[in-house]
């Protein structure tokens, strides 16, 4: 049996077959989150793969696709994210959250205040922003929850620096909302993103571009959960 293997089967045996909805708040639900998957338009059988490996957090992020393209792929999603009781985010969106059904939207720093995407959405559903500095991120005012990174460079923000594991340990020390670390992030450096402070973590291609998603899914929660010491050599 190979080691990669090895990691991955005690990964899933650490880790129920599936989530369950519960009666938490979404806040609650966010607040106990530890891996977020950022996304295009996916199939059911990627997202089921993603889910049952401990995703309790999905973002459809679809920038060049018509408003009844986003609400189809939507109203998927939304599903899905159900189903195994994890919250579905929209993104830059606010206008179509509620008919989309999701519980919450995520914004960019370019896309018009926190508070504008508040009055679109209600106070029961989630706002999140994207932050790339320590200015942007003592600034995050009125929002549920932040992103922080790019961690490392990412051909998904091209243009955009890496920020390092610094701005992680200075969200870590500083934020005033919970946040998840993004950019660049897989099973090879989670554990060093969870060192320099991080409990959350943002994915993309580690789990869109992954031949067995589930299985990394659950490598990727392991690495975000499990004892200091059972993650000795995991990487």
């Amino acid at each position: 049996m190979s080691a990669a293997w090895t990691r991955c089967l005690g990964a899933i045996l650490a880790w129920p077959p599936c989530q369950t909805e519960g009666v938490q708040s979404r806040r609650e639900r966010l607040r106990s989150a530890h891996l977020y998957l950022v996304c295009d338009e996916q199939t059911d059988d990627f997202l089921g793969s993603a889910l049952r490996g401990g995703v309790d957090v999905v973002q459809l992020r679809m920038k060049q696709a018509s408003d009844a393209e986003i609400l189809r792929a939507a109203s998927r999603f939304a599903r899905m994210c159900r189903a195994h009781g994890a919250l579905f985010i929209l993104n830059d969106r606010p206008d179509l959250a509620l008919s989309a059904e999701a519980d919450g939207v995520h914004i960019g720093q370019d896309d018009g205040p926190a508070a504008a995407a508040r009055d679109a959405v209600g106070s029961e559903r989630i706002v999140g922003l994207s932050t790339h500095s320590p200015e942007q991120i003592a600034a995050a005012a009125g929002v549920d929850y932040i992103g922080v990174g790019p961690v490392h460079a990412t051909p998904t923000k091209p243009g955009r620096p890496a920020v390092g594991l610094e701005l992680v340990r200075h969200a870590a020390a500083h934020a005033g909302a919970p946040f998840f670390a993004i950019g660049g992030i897989g099973p090879d450096n989670a554990v060093a993103v969870r060192e320099a402070g991080a409990s959350r973590i943002a994915v993309v291609r580690a789990l869109t571009q992954a031949s067995d998603p589930e299985c990394i899914a659950r490598r990727l929660r392991s690495s975000m959960t499990s004892s200091p010491e059972a993650l000795v050599g995991s990487t």
